[in-house]
């Protein structure tokens, strides 16, 4: 039985690399590498008009990150329908204060106590979620 292994592993190899060699019905008609010509590289013919951007400039295609998220969320700047506009002019769209922020924390400006709840969700630190746990009052 051990001399019929290699005899055996043997003749398996030599079917197998038999394979390989070039007879008759392996024989075909192959490209050949060697008779490929080179093609001349593209040329971009010169623009004039633009002009090499300055080190530390802004690049003009650039937007903020958070401009591409609300483009992909909403789709851009759309015009509004009558009827969304009529509701925003009702609530004050228009007469923003522009001073809102210095008011803000001012101590005569009236204040709503929304509860512990809010104030716990507002002061908790802030994480990926991962750990976050709610509780039935």
């Amino acid at each position: 039985m051990r001399k019929f292994v290699p005899l055996a592993a043997g003749l398996t190899c030599v079917a197998l690399l038999s394979g390989c060699g070039a007879g008759r019905s392996l024989d075909r008609a192959r490209p050949d590498e060697f008779a490929v010509a080179r093609q001349a590289p593209l040329v971009i013919p010169p623009d004039f008009a633009l002009v090499p951007p300055q080190p530390g400039a802004a690049r003009p295609q650039d937007t903020a990150a958070n401009a591409q998220t609300l483009d992909a969320l909403f789709g851009g700047a759309a015009a509004r329908s009558p009827a969304e506009s009529g509701v925003l002019s009702d609530a004050g769209a228009d007469s923003d204060d522009p001073g809102i922020r210095s008011s803000a924390g001012d101590p005569g400006t009236t204040v709503v106590d929304k509860g512990s709840t809010t104030r716990d969700i507002v002061a908790a630190p802030e994480g990926d979620g991962q750990d976050a746990r709610t509780t039935a009052n």
